[in-house]
């Protein structure tokens, strides 16, 4: 098992990737760091992953900073669960290869 990807999670919507790899160096040697956006308007999702050299880091780094404040949020971060396959979702919506339609202006009466 991989404890080296960490969840980041309750992050300040304005927080870049180069500062949040700046603040988790302090734990050790970071690896990458990903921040989640939205996929239309491109903005945070307000949770990241970051992941270390070593379990040893990343196990120093939840220490260090899981449940402390940054800038004004309180943080969450802990080991990243593997991502799995996730069901294709139904919103429910109608099949708009059905037609139809209707409306529109149909006379008026006399």
């Amino acid at each position: 098992m991989n404890n080296k990807r960490l969840f980041v999670g309750n992050l300040p919507f304005s927080i870049t990737e180069d500062a949040l790899r700046d603040l988790f160096a302090k734990a050790g040697k970071v690896v990458s760091v990903k921040i989640i956006t939205d996929k239309f308007s491109g903005r945070s999702k307000g949770f990241a992953f970051v992941e270390f050299e070593t379990e040893e880091e990343a196990a120093k780094a939840i220490e260090m900073y899981n449940e402390q404040e940054f800038e004004g949020r309180k943080i969450v971060v802990n080991v990243a669960k593997p991502m799995e396959d996730r069901p294709q979702r139904d919103f429910g919506g109608r099949d708009d290869r059905r037609g139809g339609g209707g409306g529109g202006y149909r006379g008026g009466r006399n």
